[in-house]
């Protein structure tokens, strides 16, 4: 029930109806018996400085933000973590002495998805699919928590140099040794793959409703002891997946990202851990 106790917390995005953060959020409150409540709003960048003054103006617990406001959301709030320096994007404000601190929990939320499946991280050479907002973060994370090697595949265009400025940016500040090729590249790529410990889809390719989707050509470029990972989770099998699966590979889709992306944001606000089989349940269901 809500009172006049009630904390609020919040998504600003747009489009927002189809996000499932109200979801995690909600159900995690009432497993825990918090009294608070997480609503999602439809906000663009044009409406998102004032929105945020809105957080300290009705003491809100924070925020998390998603597309299109993380990186001018990086630039309005007070303070930022480590790595949303290194990515110069957040997806989650913190309001926490009348400041608002700004964090980029992806690429933790992605990196925990592998710990989850016992994928090791440290000294182990990603192959990337795309230099887009959700991959940066990932790779940044990557960095910091002890990756190698990182090689990124990118479509050639004019986001090109910017993803090159920014993985540039992440390498200087890590020990990890980063490189940059066009996605168009084939040939690169498979051999990249071939000796690869992780693989990474982070692009949008293979989601629904477009399922066909896939930028892997042929399946036999996968050895079953490469890991493959999608952030995709809509839907859970990916044709990319699916073809990893056949070639013996371990697989792993968005949804353990979704939920610990979420789960840090929800420990940031609330001081406590999210109870996460209890969300991973209420989202298999729908």
């Amino acid at each position: 029930m809500i009172t006049g106790e009630t904390k609020l917390a919040a998504v600003l995005a747009t489009p927002i109806k189809h996000s499932i953060s109200p979801l995690i959020h909600n159900t995690a409150f009432k497993a825990l018996g918090i009294d608070a409540v997480y609503l999602a709003f439809e906000v663009g960048t044009e409406e998102l400085a004032a929105s945020l003054e809105t957080i300290k103006t009705f003491n809100l617990m924070g925020v998390n933000l998603s597309m299109p406001n993380k990186q001018l959301g990086y630039q309005l709030v007070d303070e930022a973590s480590e790595v949303a320096h290194l990515v110069q994007s957040i997806n989650t404000v913190v309001h926490q002495n009348g400041k608002l601190i700004g964090y980029n929990t992806d690429g933790y939320g992605f990196m925990e998805s592998l710990r989850d499946e016992n994928i090791d991280i440290i000294d182990q050479k990603f192959v990337f699919l795309g230099g887009g907002g959700a991959a940066i973060s990932i790779i940044a994370q990557a960095a910091v928590d002890g990756a190698k090697e990182i090689v990124v595949f990118n479509r050639s265009g004019n986001s090109y140099q910017q993803v090159e400025e920014r993985l540039t940016l992440i390498a200087k500040q890590t020990s990890c040794i980063i490189k940059l090729f066009p996605l168009e590249r084939q040939e690169l790529l498979k051999s990249e793959i071939a000796t690869a410990n992780v693989l990474v889809n982070a692009t949008s390719v293979g989601m629904s409703p477009d399922v066909d989707g896939c930028l892997i050509p042929d399946g036999r470029w996968l050895r079953p002891d490469l890991a493959v990972t999608d952030i995709v989770y809509e839907p859970r099998e990916t044709k990319l997946l699916t073809m990893a699966k056949k070639q013996g590979c371990r697989t792993v889709n968005g949804l353990g990202m979704l939920l610990h992306q979420g789960a840090q944001a929800f420990q940031l606000w609330t001081g406590q851990p999210m109870p996460i089989e209890v969300v991973r349940s209420a989202i298999k269901k729908i």
